[in-house]
């Protein structure tokens, strides 16, 4: 436990607030750069890609986005254990940096009528530093802010990480709009598309500005040694903490299903089930400002009543509700709001806590790479296939499918929740 974050004794607690806004503001920006990117892929896809194919251009830029998804498992182990060695500090500067590098670039690419096949390849070097960037920063800022927090307010600490990341995707969503209203098709596609990325490389500098005087956690500084004398860091990973390992996959399984649903599969599947796409935005809009207005109040409940509870009702009510939710999804903006307060709004109960759950399983010597690399290649697996997985099923005639697929997620994340102990107010090992 960090000494830096207990107030003295009979003192009244005082949330570092600079210090959580700094450790999750590059999570926020990832997020942002993410959304963005698939956002205003329609726009610059033949603007990098060969304009003469514009259908193959959309699938290029499309492309690129998936393949930069399968480098987050490598950036989780390379830069979860640089943060175990290291430092988390330190660590969450290379992954800022990185994200904000790989904004800039885009925002200023050539393009493929000016340098032809070397636009889509700087292309995707950016997004391959961003890729293994996300990959490394969700590891690093969750053990950074499990390791600053006082063991009985985890859940509250813990609960900035997807403050930052809901307000990032909003503010993405509501940029587009705004794009999309004052500028016409031919001014994003010519230039319009370059400013939502400046503006991602800004932010990333004002993030690293605020990150550059966090302090390191006192859990790193008393197991650096510890961590550098370990052989097969991963492997040990595999071999000590196979349960945790195990639970880690399992949670994550259903999360990762959860976030590509509402953040993402949902927009383009309601859409083509008849909905009106001004409705779909507002309902998706006001159902994530609830998912950060609820995220703290989550965090302290998960402090009050345990993180087994919590997440057993999350799992259990997802795997109850999502196929009824889905035959709600169609035209009227009530049965929209419907599917995405109670979707979001269940979601929190993992997400609020889900830095916490993840570093209280692995001790602080394995804690990056251990949550790094298992928690990456999860999402990568599982989060990474669920567009092709609903695209293909809607292609057979059988979307409906997709919901099914969900509901067992949850059914094994339920089962997996069911066997963890309970670690509310433990210390971190």
């Amino acid at each position: 436990m960090s000494d830096r974050s207990v107030a003295p004794v009979g003192a009244p607690h005082r949330l570092p607030v600079r210090t959580l806004v700094a450790a999750s503001v590059g999570n926020a920006i990832e997020w942002y750069d993410w959304t963005i990117y698939a956002t205003f892929s329609i726009y610059f896809a033949t603007q990098i890609f060969d304009p003469a194919d514009p259908a193959l251009a959309l699938i290029g830029a499309l492309a690129t986005y998936a393949l930069a998804f399968f480098f987050r498992p490598l950036g989780g182990v390379l830069l979860g254990r640089f943060a175990d060695l290291r430092g988390r500090r330190t660590a969450m500067l290379v992954t800022i940096l990185l994200m904000a590098g790989g904004s800039f670039v885009i925002g200023v690419l050539p393009t493929y009528d000016a340098v032809g096949w070397l636009a889509p390849v700087l292309l995707l070097l950016a997004r391959v530093a961003q890729g293994m960037s996300l990959g490394g920063e969700v590891s690093n800022a969750s053990a950074y802010l499990a390791e600053i927090a006082p063991p009985e307010r985890r859940g509250r600490y813990s609960s900035f990480f997807y403050i930052s990341t809901g307000t990032a995707v909003l503010l993405a969503s509501l940029l587009g709009a705004l794009l999309t209203a004052v500028l016409t098709e031919d001014q994003l596609a010519a230039w319009g598309w370059r400013i939502p990325f400046l503006i991602g490389g800004v932010l990333g500098l004002i993030g690293l500005w605020l990150r550059r005087a966090m302090p390191e956690t006192d859990q790193f500084e008393e197991n650096k040694d510890k961590a550098r004398s370990l052989r097969h860091p991963l492997r040990t990973t595999l071999r000590e903490h196979p349960r945790a390992v195990a639970q880690l996959v399992g949670f994550t399984l259903l999360s990762t299903l959860c976030y590509y649903t509402f953040f993402s599969a949902l927009t383009p599947y309601a859409v083509q089930e008849g909905a009106d796409a001004g409705d779909v935005f507002l309902a998706l809009s006001i159902a994530t400002a609830l998912f950060v207005v609820l995220q703290y109040p989550m965090g302290a409940l998960a402090d009050r009543v345990g993180r087994r509870p919590q997440l057993l009702v999350w799992s259990a009510a997802t795997a109850l509700l999502i196929v009824p939710l889905s035959t709600l999804i169609g035209p009227g903006l009530g049965n929209l709001l419907v599917v995405f307060v109670v979707g979001l709004g269940l979601y929190t109960a993992m997400t609020s806590i889900a830095p916490a759950v993840m570093s209280e399983l692995f001790p602080t010597e394995l804690r990056g790479l251990g949550i790094g690399a298992w928690y990456n290649l999860t999402v990568a697996v599982f989060g990474g296939t669920a567009p092709l997985i609903i695209t293909a099923l809607r292609q057979a005639g059988a979307a409906d499918l997709f919901f099914v697929y969900v509901a067992i997620g949850a059914v094994v994340s339920f089962v997996t929740v069911w066997r963890m102990r309970e670690t509310r107010g433990e210390v971190l090992r």
